[in-house]
């Protein structure tokens, strides 16, 4: 963006002056007129338009800050068009950007599936097939495919590293090992995998992702089509703890290096807790060896817990950041748009480096990835676990300055119910099903979960960091969740086959025998005993915190159902009677008076509903 300065120094050879694209026509001819008071006057007309055109750059500016993260109380937003955006994504298969024509027939089925935002690979051995001579054919192709659908990108830099191999670098890197050197194991044998210590491997990467950054600034910085860029892709090593080739082996012998060190000096007390205990427990050395540093290397294979290979992985995870936080800073010289690393989590049955990969962003391992890596904003996980182990991976991620950001999650049913419960309760900033181009709109359940969040998506964003919302998620292992909102203790259950006692059929009790196998929404506090909830397939009881001694019991005021439209609110129904939850328990005695009760009403079609409420007292 030209300053007011640049705009006056660059004039046109017809007179304008070209303020950022904005020419402004200036008719000089006059003022070689010897009329002196026409030459003052003139002198002043073009004082006043160069006044004015660098008044509206500046204007068009603030108004087009670039995509950026800001602090909202106890979170962090992704700010796009100088408004919080909250990203509906899916990622795309690896394979499916390196061709423009396979791709055209699918941005259509993306905002079918009501995404607003598709995760796509850029590949450095596409860009940059000759060293020096760089093709933004397949950049375009993507930038030009989203903005046509309406949809954002983030991409993914598939550079020196994807899944922990060197399989997406050019030829030219491959086949030059001398120069680009790969990592060996304590055998010597070298892996398909560039060495972290390659100093020459790590500049050429930031070149080259430097040059898509800026291609991208020059064609998409207006629209702001791409929103936040991925550095590599779960890099780390598998095998080995660290690498072994001869600069490894010199650079890990030669202890903790003071970077790092006064890195831990300045945070004492502020570190991640697993960094935190073990330096302690070592004295809090500030200088020596990793093991002297950082405690002797263990192996545990029963506890997923354990810190395993602690000292080698520390070593390997500071030079994996140093070489990544090159090559994002140098993609930030030239466009600073919000840049991550992603992570092969540890897990059961990967629980140690080396069973995953040795090095990527786990987050125990945040600190060193923020002293080494300062241009990576966070770091984020590809999950592919049972639900219980993917709830406890992301509030793992969720740490102070470090946004919930899904970039990859195991697509299905039980998925698109947890994608309520990640940006309800996480503040979560994307959630992103993996492979979202193989299933067709229809069949795809995270069709019909982004469209009820994209109805509450600006709901979901004014809640954030306040502590006035609450994201559910329940199926048949754990049926029940339990919480405090708005002045109410809320208990919600799984909807189950709901018969009248004694075999009985009751008008407004009876409902399918459909089994339900999990259930997302989210609970607003929109106001004094007032609620907004999003969702299916769940119930709740609403239990007063404090209780009134003069109004004992509670009771449904109103309950409507409706959705949003532009942001605004429009009801569909009253629900009442039969599909409604007030008045009594019709003489079965499950409803005393002392709760709230809320339930979704079945639909025909599987949608989600969107329902409003309010309590009141007795």
């Amino acid at each position: 963006m030209a300053t007011g300065t640049e705009a006056m120094d660059n004039q046109c050879e017809d007179g304008r002056v070209e303020t950022n694209g904005c020419k402004v026509a200036l008719d000089i001819h006059y003022l070689h007129n010897n009329d002196a008071k026409n030459k003052i006057a003139s002198m002043k007309k073009l004082s006043l338009i160069i006044i004015f055109s660098i008044a509206a750059t500046t204007l068009s500016a603030q108004k087009t800050a670039i995509p950026h993260l800001e602090k909202k109380g106890s979170t962090t937003q992704l700010i796009v068009q100088g408004k919080p955006f909250l990203i509906l994504g899916g990622e795309l298969h690896n394979s499916s950007t390196s061709g423009a024509a396979y791709m055209r027939p699918i941005w259509e089925q993306m905002k079918k599936k009501n995404l607003n935002t598709v995760i796509a690979a850029v590949y450095w051995e596409l860009v940059e097939p000759q060293e020096g001579r760089f093709d933004f054919a397949l950049v375009d192709s993507m930038i030009n495919g989203a903005r046509k659908h309406d949809l954002h990108l983030v991409i993914l830099w598939f550079g020196s590293w994807k899944n922990g191999y060197s399989m997406y670098v050019p030829g030219w890197v491959k086949n030059n090992t001398e120069r680009f050197p790969r990592v060996k194991n304590k055998k010597g044998e070298p892996f398909v995998v560039l060495s972290a210590l390659g100093e020459a491997s790590m500049k050429a990467d930031a070149k080259a992702f430097k040059a898509v950054m800026q291609h991208i600034r020059q064609v998409d910085e207006k629209y702001q089509t791409v929103i936040t860029a991925q550095i590599e892709n779960e890099v780390g090593l598998f095998y080995e703890p660290r690498d072994y080739n001869e600069a490894a082996i010199m650079a890990y012998d030669q202890g903790v290096p003071a970077d790092l060190v006064n890195y831990l000096v300045a945070n004492k007390g502020k570190l991640q807790p697993e960094l935190d205990s073990v330096w302690k427990a070592n004295g809090n050395k500030t200088s020596g060896s990793w093991e002297e540093v950082f405690g002797k290397s263990v192996l545990n294979k029963e506890d997923a817990t354990a810190l395993s290979y602690l000292p080698e992985e520390l070593f390997t995870v500071y030079h994996y950041a140093r070489y990544i936080g090159q090559v994002a800073a140098a993609g930030k010289e030239a466009y600073p748009i919000p840049m991550y690393v992603n992570a092969w989590i540890k897990q059961h049955g990967f629980s140690w480096p080396s069973r995953y990969p040795s090095g990527g962003p786990v987050p125990h391992t945040l600190d060193v990835w923020r002293q080494a890596a300062p241009a990576i904003d966070f770091i984020a996980p590809d999950i592919y676990v049972s639900i219980p182990e993917a709830r406890y991976t992301i509030e793992q991620y969720h740490r102070p300055g470090n946004p919930v950001f899904i970039p990859e999650f195991k697509p299905g049913a039980a998925s698109a119910s947890l994608a309520f419960w990640a940006y309800g309760q996480q503040d979560a900033i994307s959630f992103s099903p993996f492979g979202i181009d193989e299933s067709s709109p229809e069949e795809d359940p995270i069709t019909k979960s982004y469209a009820a969040l994209s109805q509450v998506q600006q709901l979901i964003l004014q809640h954030q960091g306040k502590g006035t919302m609450a994201g559910i998620y329940v199926d048949t292992t754990d049926k029940s969740q339990s919480f405090e909102l708005n002045g109410y203790s809320v208990k919600v259950n799984l909807s189950q086959p709901l018969f009248a006692p004694a075999g009985g059929a009751v008008a407004g009790l009876s409902s399918s025998d459909k089994r339900v196998m999990s259930a997302g929404g989210i609970v607003f506090a929109t106001g004094a005993d007032e609620f907004i909830v999003v969702g299916k397939d769940f119930s709740a009881t609403f239990t007063p915190i404090k209780a009134d001694t003069q109004k004992t019991k509670i009771d449904i005021e109103y309950m409507d159902e409706g959705s949003f439209v532009n942001g605004k609110w429009i009801t569909i129904r009253r629900l009442n009677g039969d599909e409604g939850t007030g008045g009594g328990d019709y003489g079965f005695g499950f409803n005393k008076g002392f709760s709230g009760m809320f339930r979704f009403q079945p639909s025909a079609t599987g949608n989600y509903n969107i329902v409003k409420f309010k309590l009141y007292k007795y």
